[in-house]
C-alpha cells in the first residue's frame, strides 16, 4: 500500500499544477527551446537533426519518444491525434516529467524500504512524500529539463544495487549516462558502494566463520549499539530497551575492528578482502566496466564531456563548488543539522581526538579560503541572466562585501561535518569517503554555479541519512511547501520584461 499511496500523493500535485503552467505558460520558456524543437525534429522521425546549443546526450529525448508511443493508440482513437508528431507539444512532453515524477516517488519508498527494513511503512511513506517535494525536484517537474529523468534513472539505478542485480543497475547506468554525462560519477559512486557493501558482508562471514559459531547464533548474540557522531561505534550498557541501531542489516560490519581502527586500517581491510574476492567482483561489476569504457570512448571521439556549446561549459577547478553544495543541502534539511543536540554532538566528536580534530579542522578552514580566494569562479551565465534566483544570491549575499566569501568559509566548514558526521553514523568511513569524492569530482570541474546540478548528491544524503524522527521531517516538509508556493507564484505571477530582448521572463531556479 505505501508505494500506491506515494504515487496518488504525488500525482495529486502533480496533474494540476501542470494543468496551471501549461495554461499560464503555453509555450516553451528558458532551456525549453532548444530541448523541445529537438525532440519534436525526433518526432518527424529527423534523427539526423542536433542543436549545437544542446550540451547533453539525447536519452530524454528517446525517453520522450515511449512517452508519446505510450499515449499515441488512445490518441488516435478519441480522434486526438491524427499522426504521431501531433502528440509532440510542449504540454505532452512536459508531461514526461510528471510521470517520471511519481516514479520517482515510488523509487525513494522503495530505497528507504530497502536501507531502512525495520522502519514503520507509514513513516516510509512520509518521508517518500516529503523528498518528492524538495523544491529543485518539484519545480522542474512541470518543465521539459533533463533533471527528473535524469534523478529517476539513477535512483533506479541506486535500487537495482542495492538488490544486488548488479547488470540491470549498469544497463540504467548507461541510461542515466545518455542523459546527463555527470551521472558516470554517480555510477562509479554506486558500483563502489556495492563493493564496500559486498565486503563488508564478507568480513562478518569471515568473523563469524572463524569463532566457530553459526551464523544465526552469531546474529542472536550481536549486542545492539549506539552510533553516535563520532566514527567509531559504542556499545550500549543497558541493551534490553535499547532500540535498534537505525541501519541496514548489512552494515552490522561496521561493528568490526577494521571500522573501529580507523580509516586507513578500514581501507587496507578491504583491500585485502578485495584481492581475495577478485574473481568474483570481476564477474559482478563487469557491466559497469563495459559502460566506462564505453563512455571513455565517447569523451575520446567527442572531443570533450559535453556535446555542444563547448565554449561555454569549460572544465574548471571550481573548488568552490563543493562549499556551495554543502551549504545548499543543510539549508534544504536545516532541521537536521541546526540543534544543540546535533551541535554538541559534532563537538564531543572533535574533542575526543583533539590533535587530529584541531588538524582537520584547521586544514579545512585553510582549504576553504583557499578557494574562495583562487578557485571561485563568476560564470557569465551567472552574471548576466537575471532570471535565475543564484544571479541574486551572487550579487546580494556573495559579492555583498569583499569579506563575505571569506566570513560563510566558516560556515561551510560546519555543514560538511553535519553531512559527513550524520551519514557516519549510518555508513561506513571509507562510504562516507566515497561519498564526498565523488560530490567533488561532479561539482569542482563545473564553473556555472546551478542548484540543480545539487540534486543527485543532496538524495544520496537524505536516502542514507539514517534520521527517522517525524517532527523533523515535518519541518522539512513545510519548508519545502513555502518555498515551492513562493517559486511557483513568482514563476507564473510576477513575470518581467528585457529591453534588450522581446518576450515575457521569468524567475527560475
Amino acid at each position: 500500500m505505501g508505494r500506491i499511496t506515494v504515487a496518488l500523493l504525488v500525482a495529486s500535485w502533480v496533474i494540476p499544477i501542470s494543468l496551471l503552467v501549461n495554461h499560464i505558460v503555453p509555450h516553451p520558456y528558458m532551456d525549453e527551446i532548444f530541448h523541445i524543437p529537438q525532440t519534436q525534429q525526433y518526432c518527424n522521425a529527423n534523427f539526423r537533426s542536433w542543436d549545437p546549443m544542446i550540451t547533453t546526450p539525447p536519452g530524454l529525448y528517446y525517453l520522450s519518444l515511449a512517452h508519446v508511443a505510450s499515449l499515441f493508440p488512445g490518441m488516435h482513437l478519441l480522434h486526438q491525434a491524427s499522426s504521431f508528431s501531433d502528440l509532440c507539444s510542449t504540454a505532452i512532453l512536459r508531461s514526461v516529467n510528471g510521470v517520471l515524477a511519481i516514479v520517482c516517488g515510488i523509487l525513494f519508498y522503495e530505497i528507504i524500504t530497502k536501507l531502512r527494513p525495520t522502519l514503520d511503512r507509514k513513516k516510509a511513506t512520509l518521508f517518500s512524500v516529503i523528498l518528492s517535494l524538495y523544491p529543485l525536484h518539484w519545480f522542474f517537474t512541470y518543465l521539459f529539463y533533463t533533471d527528473v529523468a535524469s534523478l529517476t534513472v539513477f535512483l533506479g539505478m541506486y535500487l537495482a544495487s542495492l538488490k544486488n542485480k548488479y547488470l540491470l543497475s549498469a544497463l540504467l547506468g548507461a541510461l542515466a549516462i545518455c542523459i546527463r554525462q555527470t551521472n558516470v560519477i554517480w555510477m562509479l559512486f554506486v558500483a563502489c558502494s556495492s563493493i564496500i557493501e559486498m565486503l563488508l558482508v564478507h568480513g562478518r562471514h569471515s568473523t563469524v566463520k572463524e569463532s566457530g559459531v553459526s551464523h544465526g547464533e552469531k546474529i542472536c548474540m550481536t549486542p545492539k549499539y549506539d552510533i553516535s557522531v563520532n566514527p567509531g561505534l559504542k556499545r550500549r550498557k543497558n541493551t534490553v530497551d535499547a532500540p535498534s541501531p537505525v541501519i541496514p542489516n548489512d552494515h552490522e560490519a561496521a561493528v568490526s575492528s577494521a571500522y573501529i581502527s580507523g580509516l586507513i586500517d578500514e581501507i587496507h581491510s578491504i583491500l585485502s578482502r578485495a584481492w581475495l574476492l577478485k574473481v568474483q567482483l570481476l564477474v559482478s561489476f563487469s557491466p559497469f566496466v563495459l559502460v566506462l569504457g564505453s563512455f571513455a570512448v565517447f569523451i575520446y571521439w567527442n572531443g570533450s564531456v559535453v556535446l555542444g556549446a563547448k565554449e561555454a561549459h569549460f572544465v574548471s577547478p571550481h573548488f568552490a563548488q563543493i562549499m556551495y553544495f554543502a551549504l545548499v543541502s543543510v539549508l534544504f534539511s536545516v532541521p537536521y543539522h541546526l540543534t544543540l543536540r546535533h551541535g554538541f554532538g559534532l563537538l564531543q566528536m572533535l574533542r575526543k581526538s583533539k590533535p587530529l580534530s584541531f588538524a582537520l579542522v584547521f586544514g579545512a578552514m585553510a582549504a576553504g579560503v583557499v578557494s574562495v580566494h583562487f578557485f571561485s569562479f563568476a560564470h557569465p551565465y551567472l552574471l548576466a541572466d537575471n532570471r535565475h534566483y543564484t544571479f541574486y544570491i551572487w550579487r546580494k549575499v556573495l559579492n555583498a562585501h569583499w569579506s563575505m566569501r571569506y566570513l560563510l568559509v566558516p560556515v561551510y566548514v560546519y555543514s560538511w561535518l553535519s553531512i559527513l558526521g550524520i551519514l557516519g553514523k549510518t555508513k561506513s568511513k571509507i562510504w562516507v569517503v566515497a561519498y564526498f569524492l565523488a560530490c567533488a569530482a561532479v561539482l569542482v570541474p563545473t564553473p556555472l554555479v546551478e542548484f540543480r546540478y545539487y540534486t543527485i548528491p543532496f538524495f544520496i544524503f537524505m536516502l542514507n541519512s539514517g534520521i527517522e524522527e517525524t517532527r523533523k521531517w515535518l519541518l522539512i516538509g513545510i519548508l519545502y511547501i513555502a518555498i515551492n508556493v513562493f517559486t511557483l507564484c513568482m514563476f507564473l505571477y510576477r513575470p518581467f520584461y528585457w529591453t534588450h530582448e522581446a518576450g515575457v521572463q521569468r524567475f527560475i531556479w
